[in-house]
C-alpha cells in the first residue's frame, strides 16, 4: 500500500517587535463592485467598527438597533447628560463585538462634531490598538 506525502503548512505569522500573531480573525470588504480586499485582525474588526459608527441608529431596514445615535444628536449641545448617553452606545457599540473589549474610551467636544478615541483589546490575541473616529457635521465620518 503506497501513501501520498502529505504536507502541512503552518499559519501565517507577522512579526511585530518580536512577538508573534496570527491572523486571527479573517474577512474581506467590498470596497467598490470591482475589488475585494482581504481583511485581518484589528484591520477587519475596524472596518466593522466603521460600517456601525457610519449608519444612523434606525436607518438600516429590519435592523433598527444597528448604527449608532451621534448622528441624531451631532448638532446638539454636549451636555453632560448627552455626552454619557453617547458614551453608552459607543461603548454597546463596541461590547457587541465578541472579538473585541474596550479598555478606554474619550470623548471631545469639536467645532466641527465630535472626535472620539477608542482603545480596544482583541480577544485572543496580544493586540491593543486606539482608534479614532471623528463625527462631522459637514464631511460625516472620518476614521484615523
Amino acid at each position: 500500500m503506497t501513501y501520498k506525502n502529505l504536507v502541512i503548512t503552518p499559519p501565517k505569522y507577522t512579526n511585530n517587535d518580536g512577538v508573534k500573531e496570527s491572523q486571527f480573525y479573517k474577512g474581506f470588504s467590498t470596497v467598490n463592485d470591482t475589488t475585494t480586499v482581504s481583511l485581518f485582525d484589528y484591520e477587519l474588526i475596524r472596518q466593522d467598527l466603521i460600517n456601525r459608527f457610519s449608519t444612523a441608529k434606525g436607518e438600516r431596514v429590519m435592523n433598527p438597533e444597528f448604527g449608532t445615535i451621534i448622528w441624531h444628536v451631532i448638532y446638539d449641545p454636549l451636555t453632560d447628560q448627552l455626552r454619557e448617553e453617547i458614551k453608552e452606545d459607543l461603548v454597546g457599540i463596541v461590547s457587541s463585538d465578541p472579538r473585541i473589549t474596550p479598555v478606554k474610551l474619550e470623548l471631545v467636544d469639536k467645532d466641527y462634531g465630535i472626535l472620539v478615541e477608542i482603545t480596544l483589546a482583541i480577544v485572543s490575541t496580544n493586540q491593543i490598538e486606539t482608534m479614532s473616529v471623528t463625527f462631522d457635521r459637514q464631511l460625516g465620518l472620518i476614521a484615523q
